[in-house]
C-alpha cells in the first residue's frame, strides 16, 4: 500500500491536480467571508498558515450560514444539523468551530419553555397557523387581520409597539390569529413568541409554589420577546393570580415596552368586571382597574367576528 506522503507527492506533480488545486484555492480566498476574516487578522495570519488551513477553509465555505439555504431546521444542509461554521484563529492555523444557528436556538428555546411550563401546549391547528389560511369572510375578521399583518411587518426588537386585544365569541379564530402572528415572526424575523393558555397557566402557577419553580417560570413569561395570553377571563380569578401573577407580568412588560397580545371572550369592560370579583366574592374595583390600565397600555382592542369555526 502506497504511503500517503508518496501519494500526495505524486499528485502534486500532476498538472490536472495542480490546476484543480489552484482553482479551489482561488475560490476559497475570494469568498467574501474568508476575505473578511483574513482582513480582520492582518499581521497574525501567514501564507503558510493559510496553506495548511485550506481544507478547513473549504469546509467553511461549503456550508451555509444565517440559515440562508434552509427553510427549516429539519432541512438544514450543513454537516451538523442546526449548527453553522465560524472561523477562528488557533495557535497553528485557522480552524472552525460550530455554533447553533438561529433556527436551532429558537427550537431549543421553545423546547426549554415547553418543558418548564406545561400550559404552553398549543393545538396542532394553531402550531401551523398562517395568515394565508385565516378566513376573511367578515368585516370584523378582516380588521383583525389587517392589524395583525401590520404588526408583523413593522415589528423590530426594542421598538415600542402595542400588541392586540382580540375579543369576540367562541371559535371565531382569535387564538388562530395569534398562532399566525407567532409563526410569521419566527419564520421571517427569527423572533420567538410565548403563547400561554391563561386558565391552565394560573393553575400551574399555584402548583409551582410547592416545587419552587414559580419565580423561574414567572421570569420567563415576563421577559418573553413577544407574549400572547390566550383566553384571559376564562380562568377562576383569585386576588393572588390577578395581583401577584398577572399584575407582575403586565407591570414588567409595560415598563420594558415588550409587545403583549391577549384573546378573550370579554371586551375591556367585561374583563374589568371579571377581574373585580375574586372566587371568594370579594369586590376589588381599584385592583381590577389597575390591571385594566396596564392591559390598555399594552394593547389595541379589536373585535373579531364571524361564525363559530369549531362547529
Amino acid at each position: 500500500m502506497e504511503n500517503i506522503n508518496e501519494t500526495l507527492r505524486r499528485l502534486s506533480n500532476n498538472s490536472n491536480f495542480q490546476r484543480t488545486y489552484s482553482e479551489m484555492k482561488q475560490e476559497i480566498l475570494n469568498h467574501p467571508a474568508v476575505r473578511e476574516f483574513l482582513l480582520q487578522h492582518t499581521g497574525e495570519i501567514t501564507t503558510s498558515m493559510v496553506e495548511k488551513s485550506l481544507m478547513k477553509l473549504y469546509e467553511f465555505i461549503s456550508q451555509t450560514r444565517d440559515c440562508q439555504k434552509c427553510s427549516s431546521l429539519e432541512s438544514c444542509v450543513n454537516m451538523m444539523q442546526g449548527y453553522e461554521p465560524e472561523l477562528v484563529l488557533g495557535r497553528n492555523g485557522i480552524d472552525i468551530k460550530y455554533r447553533p444557528c438561529l433556527k436551532k436556538r429558537m427550537f431549543d428555546e421553545r423546547k426549554k419553555n415547553e418543558k418548564l411550563i406545561q400550559s404552553l401546549y398549543v393545538p396542532k391547528d394553531i402550531l401551523h397557523a398562517s395568515f394565508g389560511e385565516f378566513s376573511l369572510e367578515s368585516a370584523g375578521r378582516l380588521n383583525a387581520y389587517e392589524f395583525a399583518e401590520r404588526f408583523v411587518v413593522e415589528y423590530e426588537a426594542g421598538k415600542k409597539m402595542k400588541g392586540l386585544f382580540l375579543y369576540g365569541s367562541f371559535g371565531v379564530g382569535k387564538s388562530y390569529l395569534l398562532g399566525a402572528i407567532a409563526n410569521h415572526l419566527a419564520e421571517n424575523k427569527q423572533v420567538s413568541s410565548l403563547l400561554v393558555y391563561v386558565p391552565e397557566f394560573f393553575r400551574e402557577m399555584k402548583q409551582s409554589l410547592g416545587d419552587h419553580t414559580l419565580n423561574e417560570k414567572l421570569e420567563m413569561v415576563k421577559k418573553a420577546p413577544v407574549l400572547m395570553l390566550d383566553d384571559i377571563g376564562a380562568e377562576a380569578m383569585t386576588s393572588w393570580t390577578r395581583d401577584e401573577i398577572l399584575g407582575s407580568i403586565l407591570q414588567f412588560r409595560m415598563q420594558e415596552n415588550l409587545p403583549t397580545f391577549f384573546t378573550s371572550n370579554f371586551d375591556y369592560s367585561g374583563l374589568e368586571h371579571h377581574l373585580t370579583y375574586s372566587q371568594r366574592g370579594e369586590e376589588e374595583k381599584m385592583k381590577a382597574a389597575r390591571i385594566m390600565e396596564r392591559i390598555k397600555y399594552l394593547s389595541t382592542p379589536i373585535l373579531v367576528e364571524g361564525p363559530n369555526l369549531r362547529i
